[in-house]
């Protein structure tokens, strides 16, 4: 491809993986000088099975790498031509892919093989040998439905706490999701961080921020999504902006032809 900029196809799981992967991207990325971008921190873990150049992330050049979720952003930077398959995991798709508690890897991101070991190089290799972008996506659903369907399930628990704060955009009291458990705060914290790698608390906080930046993009104004996100103020939510994505709120630009209204 001799085009610049990048570009993208993009598949929704199969029925099976759906649980654990949210969306499945093929890419090939070129650009005329390096173009740097913080990446902000999402309520889900990203693995990247890249082939061709290596790409810079927070510091570190990697063609292929898996991390978990972050309370902060991780400033990449593209240089050369990339090329592969961006998975967008669920935490819960992270933890059974990568089988070890998830809060190895929380604010980390590290080699696909240090992860997931000679399952990644042969994944990664047959999914370059593959020349037509759809077929190289249907294969990575199918590599990722082996093994995350492989691994041992997870109990309802966690899952259902996960679900419910982000039903309220992060707007959920910690000792309300224990309360309805019957669990210990000590016991629930546990449990955020070895499924999900986070506090609840930290995880709710970047429920929020992803909940208030839609809304930014949707055409919410900045006063207006400050106090329907639960941020104290604006200057609370500047903060969490720069935190954790960043960026500020003014820097957030509505989408064209996007008009308000509910995350």
């Amino acid at each position: 491809m001799s085009e610049l900029g990048p570009v993208m196809v993009e598949a929704a799981p199969s029925a099976a993986l759906r649980p654990y992967v949210t969306r499945l991207t093929a890419y090939h990325e070129r650009y005329g000088e390096p173009v740097t971008r913080a990446e902000a921190a999402m309520p889900g873990a990203v693995l990247i099975l890249g082939f061709g150049s290596a790409m810079e992330v927070d510091g570190e050049r990697l063609t292929s790498f898996a991390g978990g979720l972050a309370d902060r952003f991780t400033v990449t930077r593209t240089a050369e031509p990339t090329e592969g398959v961006q998975v967008f995991l669920t935490p819960f798709g992270a933890r059974r892919l990568y089988g070890v508690p998830m809060r190895h890897v929380t604010n980390t991101v590290l080699p696909v093989e240090d992860v997931l070991g000679p399952w990644a190089r042969a994944a990664v290799a047959r999914l370059a040998e593959t020349p037509s972008w759809p077929e190289r996506l249907a294969l990575a659903d199918r590599l990722l439905t082996e093994r995350i369907l492989a691994a041992p399930e997870l109990g309802p628990e966690v899952p259902w706490a996960w679900a419910r704060l982000l039903r309220t955009g992060g707007d959920l009291g910690v000792s309300s999701l224990a309360g309805s458990l019957g669990w210990s705060h000590r016991h629930l914290v546990a449990r955020f961080h070895d499924q999900i790698g986070l506090t609840p608390k930290a995880a709710a906080r970047v429920i929020r921020f992803g909940r208030a930046a839609h809304r930014l993009r949707t055409g919410g104004a900045i006063a207006q999504v400050a106090a329907e996100c639960g941020f104290y103020d604006q200057a609370h939510m500047n903060r969490e902006f720069r935190a954790l994505g960043g960026t500020t709120p003014g820097q957030i630009l509505p989408r064209p032809g996007s008009s308000g209204g509910a995350h």
